[in-house]
């Protein structure tokens, strides 16, 4: 056990940091999804790496043996809506960071209209004007299940649900 008050990393940085592909595509998915900072971004890339590192586990294993664990990684990645119903093992070795960057709450806001940019997703559900289900949630990171997608909303009374209203004729009679 080690002390509470310092919890352990969730993320292991790349062995090399420098190299200058991996900082261009780094700061273009850190853009392009809205991530506060680098860390979002590998730790992201190291939960992916853990469900991988399972599945390559579980293709060294006989069939036989491993067909019970099999089907609770892929229920699970389904529920998690990672990948479709009729998915296999091999369908999880060529998941991508964008596949997972995809289901994070404020990349949901935003590909549902209810924020005009990434930045205003972000902001709306740090300043808790997002609902999930009956609950709000503040996190920016937190990753919507398939069964939760259809009930991400804006909380009733919201400011923001206000401002959207007002933007939304706006940007229409513009085009």
């Amino acid at each position: 056990m080690g002390d509470p008050k310092k919890p352990r990393k969730k993320y292991a940085s790349p062995r090399s940091t420098w190299q200058t592909d991996q900082i261009a595509r780094e700061l273009w998915l850190v853009g392009k999804y809205g991530l506060r900072n680098k860390r979002e971004l590998w730790t992201a890339e190291t939960e992916l790496s853990r469900i991988r590192n399972q599945a390559r586990k579980l293709l060294a294993e006989p069939i036989d043996t491993r067909a019970e664990t099999e089907k609770r990684l892929l229920l699970s990645l389904i529920r998690k809506g990672l990948i479709g119903s009729s998915s296999s093992l091999d369908d999880i070795l060529g998941l991508t960071v964008e596949s997972l960057l995809e289901r994070r709450l404020q990349s949901m806001v935003k590909s549902k209209g209810l924020a005009l940019s990434i930045q205003a997703a972000r902001q709306a559900v740090t300043h808790g004007h997002i609902k999930v289900g009956n609950r709000r949630v503040t996190i920016p990171g937190f990753l919507v299940r398939r069964d939760e997608e259809s009930t991400v909303r804006i909380i009733e009374g919201s400011t923001l649900a206000k401002l959207m209203v007002e933007a939304v004729p706006s940007a229409q009679q513009e085009e």
